[in-house]
């Protein structure tokens, strides 16, 4: 019913930057919040950031001041720009719509932050 469709993950070194875009398609009639969740090896899935339809951000506290989220309402498109990336970001990458009706996840996008 819905698919979200992700890209732009990769290598690269510490203090570099990547933009993951994350585009939403199917049965979606309406503005939603959206965000991204990573998860490495051996520990939890955690949030990294969200922005709600009416364009409230929130970000964790380990991505504060070098990561910014955004969306395009016409594409229902999310996007995360992550800056001054650090050994720690280095994780799967996981968009996510929450809809009335249920939740739906991305198919995860490999971050690597390795010199």
């Amino acid at each position: 019913q819905v698919q979200l469709v992700e890209s732009g993950g990769g290598l690269v070194q510490p203090g570099g930057s990547l933009r993951l875009s994350c585009a939403a398609s199917g049965s979606i009639f309406s503005i939603n919040t959206m965000g991204w969740y990573r998860q490495a090896p051996g520990k939890q899935r955690e949030l990294v950031a969200s922005i709600s339809a009416g364009g409230i951000m929130t970000y964790a506290d380990s991505v504060k001041g070098r990561f910014t989220i955004s969306r395009d309402n016409a594409k229902n498109t999310v996007y995360l720009q992550m800056n001054s990336l650090k050994p720690e970001d280095t994780a799967v990458y996981y968009c996510k719509i929450w809809l009335p009706s249920r939740d739906y996840w991305g198919q995860g996008t490999q971050v690597t932050v390795s010199s």
